[in-house]
């Protein structure tokens, strides 16, 4: 599905992408890096294939997200709070030519060598209310947006939203520490900050409740 291309980009560019290095002198042996950036390579492949030809469109109109979907509560309050995004390799990364270029264990930090332009904001597609807060906020005429729903039907959210549409899976959820939607998020130096935003009033919450307030009410 393309959501789920688009999706794999974004967790590239979130766990160890190379969208702008830093220069940090050299230390040590270099060498030149033959391979292409994996983003890069992605993207360029996706706008060449004619999504409406591959995929019907009743599929993409009823698209309901990953599997793997997480639904979150609203938030309750307006608040911010880093992410560290510190990865440890859960495999020998390649080099290319027969070797080890990160050995599994190793610890690192992205954001130390790279700059991740991006604004991601993430919402709940079945609340009316967050659907209609995107839509009249700043972020929805900004190019530098990524739009990510945790769930909600393509194809009605669609209509409302005019723009590129993807869905976070709970992977991407929990590696940004997500507890509550809407949250904004970016890069602020050594770490990804999330801020989660509380609704004004008049954005109607949906008629169902989230998997924490049922929850609760066990």
């Amino acid at each position: 599905m393309i959501m789920r291309m688009g999706l794999a980009a974004i967790g590239l560019v979130v766990c160890v992408s190379s969208v702008q290095a830093k220069e940090l002198g050299n230390f040590g042996m270099t060498y030149r890096i033959a391979e292409r950036d994996a983003l890069t390579e992605i993207e360029e492949r996706a706008k060449q294939v004619d999504w409406h030809k591959v995929l019907d469109k009743r599929k993409i109109e009823n698209y309901q997200g990953p599997p793997d979907r997480v639904r979150l509560p609203r938030a309750r309050q307006n608040r911010s709070f880093p992410v560290d995004m510190t990865y440890t390799t859960e495999i020998d990364v390649p080099d290319g030519k027969g070797g080890v270029l990160y050995p599994k264990g190793y610890t690192f930090n992205p954001l130390d060598y790279v700059t991740y332009p991006k604004t991601l904001v993430v919402i709940d597609g079945t609340d009316p209310g967050q659907v209609k807060w995107f839509a009249a906020s700043e972020y929805d005429k900004r190019l530098d947006v990524t739009l990510l729903l945790t769930e909600g039907s393509f194809g009605t959210v669609s209509k409302r939203i005019s723009r590129p549409l993807f869905y976070a899976d709970r992977k991407m959820i929990e590696r940004l520490k997500l507890k509550a939607v809407p949250s904004v998020i970016r890069q602020k130096g050594r770490v990804m900050e999330v801020t989660e935003v509380k609704l004004p009033a008049g954005h109607a919450k949906a008629a169902g409740k989230t998997m924490h307030d049922r929850k609760g009410s066990q």
